[in-house]
């Protein structure tokens, strides 16, 4: 497979020019990669070009601006997914799939039961973490777009994100009438919020105010998900029901 490289500094007016140093890094000592070969360059915000490298050396790998190319579809509907930061490092993978599944933004979220200080989100720079994370999964999957792992955040800033044409979901295993599965209507909307809680759950005060804000409470069935799982679920549903 040809190598997709993230330069957010991409100008495409330009017809060559120098890698940022970690893709460069990775080029030159995992893949390397020499004069000629062929790669393909895009920057996050969509935009997606054949290149060609023309020099490696110490100084860093130039290469010449090809083509556009025609990247993997996005959704069009721009999904936000407010997820609870679980404990360890489950959320890493969560922000994986979901950059992988489409979503226009990540936004970790505390809540009552999110069993992580929020102190360590400080000292150990995650969400510079989760963003690499992200980039690497829109290299992975044929994404252009890169979206935004923004800084944790309470709840109830979560719920005040709801504006005409957005809609608010909160998965909730015990949200369904007994017996019934309970999911947003078919028809699109222009941008939606779904938001997932903790390993522990959502308190009932918790869930009352989100109703309150205006969320859409949904089950996803019977079966109690990991925290870690319900969210791919929650977008592979979603996706299916607005195409």
């Amino acid at each position: 497979m040809v190598p997709r490289l993230y330069v957010p500094s991409l100008d495409p007016l330009g017809r060559n020019f120098s890698l940022p140093e970690d893709e460069a890094g990775h080029l030159r000592r995992v893949l390397r990669v020499k004069s000629g070969a062929n790669v393909r360059v895009f920057d996050g915000l969509g935009r997606e070009f054949e290149a060609r490298v023309t020099a490696v050396d110490r100084a860093g790998i130039v290469v010449e601006l090809g083509e556009p190319v025609v990247s993997a579809p996005e959704w069009s509907v721009r999904v936000t997914l407010a997820q609870a930061v679980l404990k360890g490092d489950k959320i890493d993978d969560v922000i994986r799939d979901a950059v992988m599944m489409g979503v226009a933004c990540v936004q970790p979220m505390l809540t009552a039961r999110t069993d992580v200080p929020e102190a360590a989100f400080l000292r150990g720079r995650r969400v510079e973490r989760w963003q690499r994370i992200a980039v690497s999964s829109a290299k992975q999957c044929g994404r252009a777009v890169v979206p935004p792992v923004l800084p944790p955040c309470p709840l109830a800033a979560c719920l005040g994100a709801g504006r005409v044409g957005h809609t608010l979901i909160l998965v909730e295993p015990a949200a369904a009438p007994r017996g019934k599965l309970s999911w947003p209507p078919a028809d699109a909307p222009e941008a939606a919020t779904l938001l997932v809680g903790p390993e522990g759950g959502w308190t009932e005060e918790e869930v009352a105010a989100s109703i309150e804000a205006g969320c859409l409470p949904v089950s996803l069935g019977p079966r109690t998900l990991r925290a870690d799982a319900a969210a791919i679920v929650a977008l592979s549903v979603l996706q299916y029901l607005w195409r």
